[in-house]
């Protein structure tokens, strides 16, 4: 069984009908929720809600990485879903709830 060209390549099409401009744009965006991830991972004064945050910005990353490095050939093809952005709906409502849960842990770090 093959993984479908419009779910799992997104980037693919992205990059197709958005050209350089919406590429760069996806990447800076998959960056910049990255770093935000890192800098409220650092503001956290229990552990883990620090754990939680670097955890979370992993994942997004290691989403990030593979899924543009399957659309470009650096690595094996393996089916892993570019978050919020291919289709599927358990990948996104997984997504979204992680970030609630950190979202909630980050509004009561002063409550410890």
């Amino acid at each position: 069984m093959f993984p479908e060209q419009s779910t799992d390549f997104i980037f693919c099409t992205i990059g197709e009908e958005q050209g350089f401009i919406g590429s760069f744009a996806i990447i800076a965006l998959f960056l910049t929720l990255v770093v935000r991830l890192t800098i409220i991972a650092e503001r956290q004064r229990s552990a883990f809600s620090r754990i939680y945050a670097y955890c979370l910005a992993g994942i997004f990353f290691v989403h990030f990485f593979v899924n543009i490095g399957m659309t470009m050939g650096l690595v094996p093809i393996i089916g892993i879903p570019l978050p919020f952005i291919s289709k599927g709906g358990s990948a996104l409502l997984s997504f979204s709830i992680m970030i609630g849960v950190m979202l909630k842990l980050d509004r009561h770090r002063y409550n410890l």
